[in-house]
């Protein structure tokens, strides 16, 4: 019983040696995750002189789970939201360096004579910059604020969602062993069946879920409960042929949108931290000085490819997405560097058993070298583009920047148009997503069971296929109805119809086109459990059209759970705007375009503090309006004349610019000065003694003007016992008494004196 589990023992070694080095390393000032590398190293077999772990099995499992923690946290950061409303720019310089970066690494791979394998992973672990890295040579060098970094930043968002799909669409490969165009297609199609699926069932679900249960949960239990959804749809999508970690980043995009997402990226943040930090190390475990000593004219080629090849396409790409030469060259040089994602693809083809143990420890000295770089060759962008611009033509100059200034706005017609195809798309793809779900769902788990039983009834199954087409075809109907009626009465729609009498045959053929869509549906169902004849099959499904769009009860099933579905979505944006920390939705149709709203905090000294609106007159004195006071965790929205300002109040004032500045400046000057004498307003305990001639004798204590006259208060009177005993206001003092006053000292004096 002396002896602990090696795992506990392998732990210990693990979070010292990575405690100690990540020290050093914030003493140097370097990225953590590379100190946590080097820890990998110092306590791996591959260091005879240190300490090493004695299973490296269970530090994989415990790795896994960081992975999957880190993919999680990820998500909670991007939220659906974010990535829907992904402007055309960042994605298209995204999507530019990653195809240009996974050819470039794919073509030295096989200049090596790699595997096919070997290369593809490497061309994707190449492709991903290292966001961690970026962000602090940024704030290292004061560049964070500029308009150049923004752009960096926003790229290595769209890099990172992007580099989730890669992680499967690599996984499909590898699984495949073949890079066919059809199986390509077959997994995009599929990433975007599950990816609308979950999404749309998991926003509907789980906000609800975490609405219904808020009064039972705190802290402790929304960390359980989210990291079990985490848990959970990892296992779902390992069920469905994808990674885990792609699960785990589609939970965290889902909880992003709830109310509760601040509080759980909080509380997962210790945990991620723990089980990332477990994952690096890991990393550095895997480091063999003999690779690296074999492979080092690869991992010389590799360091010099993402340099050149970062700074060359990341240029490219910035540029075609509208970027200015120069602040292009800016971005692209910045992003020469691998991180945290070429770790993760590179576990995932360890796991997978399809890249050689070679490649992980090569990508680990090529990132150590390419962060060390990072700050020069930001440092470097500007006297290459210095160089540039002189070597090349003006007129190769000129039409760089003008390819950049953009383009004009399309005219009101076209925006219509375009505004209402993509509602329309997207509609019918999300709800066809979810028809055929349900479908496939009804016929592989009800209809068996269903089936069984009516044999066992009638000696028949299509009493089954009766009963489960009716179900399956009153589950999908509010999805049906959608796809036919959605968007047929919406504002472009309208517009449109009104605007010109050509559009309404092209409006006309949508509607037909989604009805095709909905009644292909229907015909599936009924072909599938039925035997009908092809006129009777058609005469059915065209009964069963018309009573979803004309029934009711449809329509209101259909309203019903779109609505649940948008507050859902919405519910984030909502709770932020009720808390102040976003501006309300009406600011922006308010009619005098000088008039917006302020949000402003009442100081802890403020004079405000403690009178009512009334009082303080804003209206009369600034022109402005108060229209909520945020105090906490409640909102007090069209304030009455009697309501009480507090210290830390939120309180969001209409009115124009110089009225809010005037109000801002008058809030800010009016607080009550610091007191230069605090130290006389120190209370102190004093005893008190009644003698015959004190003017108190026979006087109540209400009555004796202590507390009211002289600012002192008694806290008790002495009768001989342990305790002093609580004295009444009525009661008559007598001479004798012994009490105990408190009061500044000043006060304490006089009273004394009085007495």
């Amino acid at each position: 019983m002396n002896s602990i589990p090696p795992l506990i023992a392998d732990l210990a070694l693990i979070l010292v040696v990575a405690g100690a080095v990540t020290l050093l390393f914030k003493k140097l000032k370097q990225p953590l995750v590379l100190g946590y590398i080097v820890a990998g190293f110092l306590v791996s077999p591959n260091m005879p002189l240190t300490m090493s772990v004695v299973d490296k099995s269970d530090i994989h499992t415990w790795a896994d789970i960081g992975v999957l923690f880190l993919l999680f946290s990820l998500g909670l950061d991007f939220s659906i939201k974010k990535i829907l409303k992904m402007g055309a720019a960042p994605v298209i310089a995204a999507v530019t360096i990653i195809f240009a970066m996974m050819a470039l690494g794919s073509g030295v791979g096989y200049a090596f004579g790699w595997t096919k394998m070997d290369c593809i992973f490497l061309g994707g672990m190449l492709a991903m910059s290292s966001t961690t890295t970026i962000y602090k040579a940024f704030n290292d060098m004061g560049l964070s604020q500029q308009k150049f970094a923004s752009s960096v930043m926003s790229v290595l968002i769209r890099e990172d969602i992007l580099a989730i799909v890669m992680m499967v669409m690599l996984s499909a490969i590898a699984g495949g062993g073949t890079l066919s165009g059809g199986q390509m297609l077959q997994s995009i199609m599929k990433i975007v069946f599950f990816l609308v699926l979950w999404f749309v069932v998991g926003l509907y679900l789980v906000p609800s879920f975490l609405r219904l249960v808020r009064g039972l949960i705190n802290d402790e239990t929304l960390l359980i409960v989210s990291l079990g959804l985490c848990c959970l749809m990892a296992v779902v999508s390992t069920k469905v042929g994808f990674s885990s970690a792609f699960g785990a980043f589609v939970m965290g995009s889902i909880l992003a949108e709830t109310i509760e997402a601040e509080r759980i990226i909080k509380l997962v943040e210790p945990v991620k931290n723990l089980f990332g930090a477990i994952f690096f190390v890991s990393v550095g475990m895997l480091v063999e000085p003999k690779i690296l000593v074999e492979y080092v004219l690869p991992i010389g080629v590799l360091v010099l490819t993402i340099l050149i090849g970062q700074a060359v396409f990341g240029s490219v790409g910035f540029l075609l997405s509208g970027q200015t030469l120069k602040n292009a060259m800016r971005c692209g040089f910045s992003m020469a560097q691998i991180g945290e994602f070429a770790f993760i693809i590179a576990s995932l083809g360890l796991s997978l058993g399809v890249i050689g143990d070679f490649l992980y420890p090569v990508v680990v000295a090529v990132s150590v070298v390419t962060t060390f770089l990072t700050p020069y060759m930001i440092r470097a962008a500007v006297p290459c583009y210095d160089r540039l611009i002189r070597i090349i033509p003006r007129r190769w100059l000129r039409r760089v920047e003008h390819s950049t200034a953009g383009t004009p706005e399309t005219s009101e017609t076209k925006a219509n148009w375009s505004s209402l195809i993509r509602g329309m798309f997207f509609t019918t793809l999300i709800y066809g997503i979810l028809s055929a779900a349900v479908i496939a769902v009804m016929f592989n788990f009800a209809l068996p069971p269903l089936r069984l039983l009516s044999t066992s009834l009638t000696g028949s199954h299509w009493a089954g296929n009766a009963v489960c087409g009716v179900l399956t075809l009153l589950l999908i109907a509010p999805f049906l109805r959608a796809i036919i009626m959605k968007k047929n009465h919406s504002e472009e729609a309208k517009a449109l119809w009104t605007e010109n009498h050509l559009n309404r045959y092209p409006l006309l053929f949508t509607m037909l086109v989604r009805t095709v869509i909905a009644s292909a549906f229907v015909f599936y169902i009924v072909t599938y459990l039925t035997r009908f004849s092809a006129g009777l099959i058609i005469a059915l499904v065209v009964a069963v059209i018309t009573v979803m769009v004309l029934s009711r009860g449809i329509k209101k099933r259909s309203i019903t759970l779109e609505r649940r579905f948008v507050r859902n979505l919405q519910s984030r944006d909502v709770a932020a705007r009720v808390h102040g920390d976003r501006r309300p939705l009406f600011e922006q149709h308010l009619l005098d375009r000088d008039i917006h709203i302020g949000l402003f905090t009442i100081p802890e000294d403020s004079e405000w503090a403690g009178k009512s609106l009334k009082d303080l007159k804003f209206r009369n004195r600034f022109g402005v309006h108060v229209s909520s006071i945020i105090r906490g965790v409640q909102r007090i929205n069209i304030p009455t004349g009697s309501s009480v300002l507090f210290p830390n109040d939120k309180i969001q004032v209409i009115g124009d610019d110089e009225q809010l500045s005037n109000f801002g400046k008058s809030m800010n000057a009016e607080i009550y000065k610091e007191d230069p004498n605090i130290e006389k307003h120190d209370m102190k305990l004093r005893q008190l003694v009644l003698s015959g001639n004190s003017q108190f004798i026979g006087k109540t204590l209400s009555e004796s003007g202590i507390r009211d006259k002289y600012n002192c208060m008694v806290v008790g009177v002495e009768e001989g016992q342990e305790k002093l005993t609580m004295i009444s206001p009525s009661r008559k003092l007598c001479k004798g008494d012994i009490l105990w006053v408190v009061g500044e000292d000043d006060a304490l004096a006089k009273l004394i004196e009085n007495a």
